[in-house]
């Protein structure tokens, strides 16, 4: 029996980076599940906010990256009428949307499906964390029309929904209605790997380093970082990895640098590559990101895996991190005196200390990310999706290998 056809839409795919999350979502997805699913994916032909189309790629066509196949869509191609015509004549057994609100590569995709009726195979959408009250709250005079208008149409009919929690399904249940089909199934995670030497291992105490890596948008509330720090009076280096996706935002938070004391050092480190990341925070003491809301979280995970506590918002699946020990999890409205608090105390510990708690945070890692009922939930929703018949032992993908990048 042919392996169960996934044909996927993502805004962004291998190999661009700038998107974040989503990105990091499928490629970790293809890699565990590729070898018993066919993934065909449908994305941008270039990065987010470039002009330009990645190099050595052609457009407009399916080729080979890794496990799957993708057809790399240029800007011309990307309307209801192209995207009919691409899934009448690509053989699938799914249609998988990864996002809620994207126009290019969901709402068109759902209206060629629905409207023009371009497949009678189900489809799975994946809200990715839309539906949280904080992502809601930004451009909500747009969000909610929009929502109102896709229902009277009928849009959402049918479809199966991805949660990657429970609280999302719950937020989903809300808003579409408590009979809709709802699936948990978390998001993979990239591999555990071995960590490297701190350069500062064994030296005195120097400044309590701390990193924000994320799109630098109001979701990530890099303001409020700022806003906390300026209130710090250790040491501290403060890094900041991402890309610009929002240069009014950006401007605003460049007032605050501005004004922070002389204790606090802070600098624009540019883009991260995927590849990279878990290298990068593994030479911080804390990442630091008091985000409005996520899905997920890939770089919280990151940071786990990297050893590197967390300094995070009650906004994200990410709880009860100080009974784990492995960082803290605060809600935003307490204010930013409690963030304060915290930071000092991080920055009062010795080296020795931080490389036991560095452990501590890896060993967690190892345990609640890699866990091989992540993989059957995954798997089961395709299977039953396409009609396949689903036992979870059919799936027992080993998490703990290396989840490098797609050979192009």
């Amino acid at each position: 029996m042919p392996k169960p056809t996934i044909l996927t839409f993502v805004h962004w795919y291998w190999p661009g980076y700038k998107g974040g999350g989503p990105i990091r979502t499928i490629l970790n997805m293809v890699d565990v599940l590729g070898d018993d699913l066919e993934f065909r994916i449908v994305t941008s032909d270039r990065d987010l906010k470039d002009k330009a189309p990645y190099a050595g790629i052609a457009a407009d066509s399916w080729q080979r990256v890794g496990k799957a196949r993708v057809h790399y869509t240029s800007s011309g191609k990307q309307g209801i009428l192209n995207w009919a015509h691409l899934i009448q004549n690509t053989p699938h057994d799914v249609v998988y949307l990864n996002s809620l609100f994207d126009l290019a590569f969901t709402f068109r995709p759902l209206l060629a499906c629905k409207l023009m009726e371009a497949t009678k195979n189900p489809i799975i959408i994946a809200p990715r964390g839309e539906l949280s009250p904080g992502a809601i709250s930004l451009k909500r005079w747009k969000k909610v029309p929009f929502l109102q208008i896709a229902k009277r149409l009928g849009l959402y009919r049918n479809i199966v929904w991805q949660a990657t929690t429970e609280d999302e399904g719950e937020l989903i249940r809300r808003q579409f209605g408590v009979n809709v089909k709802v699936a948990v199934a978390g998001n993979l995670p990239r591999t555990i790997v071995d960590l490297p030497p701190r350069s500062d291992a064994g030296v005195p105490r120097g400044p309590l380093r701390i990193a924000f890596l994320s799109r630098i948008s109001r979701n990530k509330n890099l303001d409020y970082a700022l806003r906390v720090l300026s209130g710090a009076r250790s040491a501290i280096q403060f890094d900041i990895w991402g890309p610009l996706e929002d240069p009014v935002y950006w401007e605003e938070c460049q007032t605050f640098m501005e004004v922070l004391r002389a204790n606090v050092k802070v600098q624009y480190c540019g883009l991260a590559k995927p590849t990279n990341v878990i290298g990068i925070l593994s030479n911080y003491d804390l990442l630091f990101l008091p985000t409005r809301g996520e899905n997920y979280g890939h770089v919280i995970a990151e940071a786990f895996s990297a050893g590197t506590p967390v300094l995070i918002s009650d906004t994200t699946p990410w709880r009860n991190l100080q009974a784990e020990g492995v960082g803290w999890d605060l809600p935003l409205d307490a204010g930013e005196h409690t963030f304060v608090k915290v930071i000092e105390e991080s920055g009062q510990m010795i080296p020795a200390n931080r490389e036991v708690w560095r452990k501590r945070v890896q060993d967690f890692a190892q345990k609640r990310l890699y866990d091989p009922n992540l993989v059957s939930a995954n798997f089961g929703l395709f299977l039953r999706a396409s009609g396949r018949p689903c036992r979870a032992e059919d799936k027992a993908t080993t998490l703990g290998r290396d989840l490098g990048d797609p050979a192009l």
